[in-house]
């Protein structure tokens, strides 16, 4: 695992044994009120596939479609997302992207695992983040770390160019009866077989 406040660490993935890279970073504190207090129904969700270019345009239609109405906070997380898809796209060096935007109110994926996938990209804008660690027998990790709302995780998947087995798992944090909502985006290498 390798950390940093530079999207340049999310490059490392490459390197023998990292199974996951994190580009720490902190919203904005305007950006962040905005996203906690709108409402659930009007968070934009839906999956894509896509070129990056076209990222900001996708989920600015996902935003008028739950009625999320324009503004500056809007703007910014259109663009941030546009601008994951190209980082994702040129570290892995692909072309297409799967985009999804989940809104989560209850126990979405609570199993630590490994995703069948090249690699996939993850980042919360909304509540609590992506928990991982290490599991060398597959059972939960002993210690368990969560990704820091706003921050960008880019974890190895099963399917990774390397055969390197590293133990790293994730899952989402367990917020079932809690009354909290997660926004979770998440990017994926388009596979041969969708």
């Amino acid at each position: 695992m390798a950390e940093a406040t530079s999207p340049d660490i999310l490059n490392d993935i490459w390197l023998p044994g990292r199974a996951v890279t994190i580009w720490r970073r902190k919203p904005q504190p305007t950006f962040q009120d905005w996203i906690d207090a709108v409402a659930p129904d009007r968070l934009p969700q839906g999956r894509v596939t896509l070129t990056p270019d076209r990222a900001e345009d996708a989920v600015t239609v996902l935003c008028d479609q739950v009625g999320l109405a324009p503004s500056p906070n809007r703007s910014m997380l259109t663009g941030d997302i546009a601008a994951l898809a190209a980082i994702f796209a040129r570290v892995l060096s692909v072309d297409l992207v799967r985009l999804r935007l989940d809104v989560v109110q209850d126990n979405a994926c609570t199993l630590f695992h490994a995703d069948t996938v090249p690699a996939r990209l993850l980042c919360t804008y909304r509540g609590r983040g992506t928990e991982y660690g290490v599991s060398d027998d597959g059972d939960a990790p002993r210690t368990v770390t969560s990704l820091p709302t706003g921050s960008v995780g880019l974890f190895r998947g099963l399917l990774f160019a390397k055969d390197e087995q590293t133990g790293i798992v994730h899952r989402s944090p367990p917020i079932e009866g809690a009354g909290e909502t997660r926004l979770l985006l998440v990017i994926d290498v388009v596979s041969e077989n969708p």
